[in-house]
Formats: C-alpha cells, structure tokens, sequence
C-alpha cells in the first residue's frame, strides 16, 4: 500500500509550481494517496522566523532570481520570472480548493491548485480576479461557477484559518512542504528525498 503526503502550498509560490507535474507524477507512481493545504504562509512566516519576499536583503531576492531561472532551465518548465500579476490575491482559490477538498474531491482540489499556478507562472493570467479564476476551473474540466459558489459556503474561509494552524503544529514553515510520516521535505528541490521515501 502506497504512502501518505500531506501537501502544504501557497498558490502563488514558483516553487510549488515548479514542483507541482513532478510531485503529482511520482504520487502516483507510488501510489501515494495526498492530502493538500492551501495555507497562509504569511502566518506562517510570522511565527517561524520566515519573510515575505519584499522585506527579505537584496542579496536574497537576486539570489531567488538566480535560482529560479537556474531551475526553469534545468526542469525546461514554461516559468515567467517576474509575472504581471504576482503576487496574486491567492485567498479566493485557496477558498476553491479548500471547498473541492472538503467535498472529498481531492484529486480535483489538487488539478485547480496546479491550474491555478500555471496560469500565473507561466500563462500571465491574473489568479486572484474571479472570472480568471472560474475559467481557471472551467479549464480542468469542472464547473467553474459551483466551485467558485461552493467557496462562499459558511466556514470555508476558517477552514484556511484552521489548515494554518495545523501546518505550524505540524513544524511546516515553507512552501511546499511534503510531510511523510512525520518527516518534513522542503521545497522542490527535495522531491528527489521524496521519491526515495515514497519507494521505500
């Protein structure tokens, strides 16, 4: 029987982007069964010594630069360095996958939260506009309009709340974080630890 991932995101993290085809490729190959969390990250950050990208040195924001555009070199993954619409308002498809999760959707959730990165890294699509959003979702195939209505439901915006809260009990600090058996891998360039876990 395959293993377990907990999947922590940020929809407007390239790193979970850049992560997201290979990470969804090697679950299934393993036949690991994800469990995905859109969480707030700048919640996050502010208990676990984290900063968002404006307030981080200059040397750090050039060396981000050059990571990114080492690994969209070496993945050859369709990746816009700096992209019209980032950082997008990333709460209302936070709230979209968190409604499809809750509907026991899983795989869904995980197919928009993925649409929802490619279209801001590599598509220069505005994530945080609703109508971009609804056809974001219409574009994986499901019903961009319900999902979007099933979001507003009462208690999907503490859901987030909540998800975050678990993510800092659980040591999660940076997206994304795969958690195995209680062992954290951060970032996509840990996927490689990750596959070894999953085939071990």
């Amino acid at each position: 029987m395959g293993k377990h991932v907990d999947y922590y995101v940020s929809l407007n993290s390239p790193w979970t982007y850049l992560g997201s085809a290979r990470f969804d490729a090697m679950a299934k190959k393993h036949g690991a069964t994800v469990t995905i969390w859109p969480v707030d990250f700048g919640s996050i950050f502010a208990v676990s010594g984290g900063l968002p990208l404006p307030k981080r040195s200059p040397q750090r924001q050039a060396y981000r630069m050059m990571e990114l555009k080492r690994w969209r070199d070496h993945l050859g993954v369709k990746t816009t360095l700096e992209p019209k619409f980032f950082p997008a308002n990333e709460v209302p498809a936070a709230k979209c996958v968190i409604a499809l999760r809750e509907q026991g959707r899983m795989a869904d959730a995980i197919k928009v939260a993925h649409a929802v990165l490619t279209g801001l890294w590599a598509e220069e699509k505005n994530s945080g506009d609703p109508d971009t959003l609804k056809a974001i979702i219409d574009g994986c195939g499901l019903d961009g309009a319900a999902v979007m209505k099933a979001s507003e439901a009462p208690g999907i915006a503490e859901k987030r709340d909540a998800y975050t809260q678990h993510a800092i009990s659980q040591g999660v600090f940076g997206a994304p974080s795969y958690v195995i058996d209680g062992e954290i891998f951060w970032g996509q360039d840990r996927l490689e630890f990750v596959e070894r876990k999953l085939a071990a």
